[in-house]
């Protein structure tokens, strides 16, 4: 287990890096568009996307130059021991998603890349896994079992950021609370570097949205550079917040009993829609890999109409989700994920089922005026 040493540094570099990886990320973004559009860099509707105009992608790569330059800048690289790896990592996914965004790449090649940079960061960099607080038991975890767990999570979390980006600001907007939510306790006890880290992914994201999500004239999605990046950083800050909750004292005013299920409620939206869709997939006998409009946020655009209604409730169910999730952080972790998904699958079935009932009154309402 490695984690970041307990600093007193001056929270300066929380707020710096904030400010600086907002203004690279949204002064980038006017140069990507013209060139989207002069190199016709577009993301053209199809039967599976929300969208009905193409829109320039690579916004990802103005995430990307805000998170990384602000990084080497601000933090205090000498006290995160698996920066230099969590950085390589970063690089491959970067090119990962480039090349998805230009041409696509195949899903098997993607998942070999997930893995290499996932690999790098848990073996070379030591961000792993090593205990389940008591789940089920289980405190200690076997090295190699520690090993492929952490895989499957950074793995998990890297695609499950990738699926809910389907429509404006979600992606984004989950991304930003889990790095607030995640941020803020890594600065309440003391890791100011990875509060620092989260600050500069809250800026990053922040310029993004506001061209993702309030522009029209100059709209840009981060294309899978940007969703694949927010997942690989955000199962870092995930993987580090159970760690570092292990390691503390449990008299410790800020330790979480239940940080497995705390950082599952913190990304609740893309865990539970990912998991749930996969679900469905297979019992129709289908793919679970194969892209369809299943998801929680294609059922919510067909009833409200539109991208900003739509994305406004998910992002809110997925606050409500962190606030009552670090209510209940001392609850067993068993009970703590058992309310999770009680609570998640039956918010998600009430569009599911309104969405359903329209279909039928539609179908209903044909026949009847066929008969007349």
């Amino acid at each position: 287990m490695i984690v970041p040493e307990v600093t007193q540094d001056t929270p300066i570099a929380v707020i710096e890096g904030f400010f600086v990886a907002f203004i690279i990320t949204y002064t980038s973004i006017p140069s990507i568009l013209d060139v989207a559009r002069l190199k016709n860099l577009y993301d053209v509707p199809n039967g599976r996307t929300s969208h009905h105009k193409t829109t320039p992608t690579l916004g990802g790569i103005a995430i990307f130059a805000g998170f990384i330059i602000s990084s080497m800048i601000f933090l205090d690289i000498p006290k995160i021991p698996y920066f230099q790896f969590a950085m390589a990592s970063a690089v491959i996914i970067f090119f990962l998603g480039l090349k998805d965004d230009i041409s696509a790449l195949s899903p098997l090649k993607k998942f070999i890349g997930e893995i290499i940079a996932a690999g790098i960061i848990i073996d070379l960099g030591g961000i792993r896994i090593t205990t389940l607080h008591g789940f089920l038991g289980v405190y200690t975890l076997n090295p190699t079992f520690s090993d492929f767990l952490s895989l499957f999570v950074v793995v998990a979390i890297i695609n499950a950021f990738n699926l809910i980006d389907g429509i404006d600001g979600l992606s984004s907007g989950v991304g930003i609370l889990a790095s607030i939510a995640f941020g803020t306790w890594f600065y309440l006890t003391g890791h100011i570097e990875l509060a620092a880290m989260a600050a500069i992914l809250v800026g990053a994201l922040l310029a993004f949205f506001r061209f993702n999500f309030f522009s029209e004239v100059n709209k840009i999605f981060m294309g899978d550079i940007g969703s694949l990046l927010l997942g690989f950083i955000l199962s870092i800050f995930a993987i580090e917040f159970n760690e570092i909750s292990a390691a503390m004292n449990p008299s410790n005013v800020y330790f979480i009993k239940a940080a497995p299920s705390v950082s599952i409620g913190i990304l609740i939206i893309p865990i539970f829609d990912t998991v749930r869709v996969m679900m469905v997939r297979m019992m129709k006998g289908g793919s679970p890999f194969k892209p369809d409009k299943r998801h929680i946020h294609h059922y919510l655009l067909e009833i409200m109409g539109n991208h900003h209604s739509a994305t406004s409730i998910l992002l809110a169910f997925n606050l409500g989700f962190i606030l009552l999730s670090f209510w209940l952080r001392n609850l067993n972790i068993g009970i703590h994920i058992l309310v999770l998904i009680v609570l998640a699958g039956t918010l998600s079935f009430i569009p599911y089922y309104i969405v359903r009932r329209r279909h039928k009154n539609n179908i209903v309402g044909r026949y009847s005026a066929n008969i007349d």
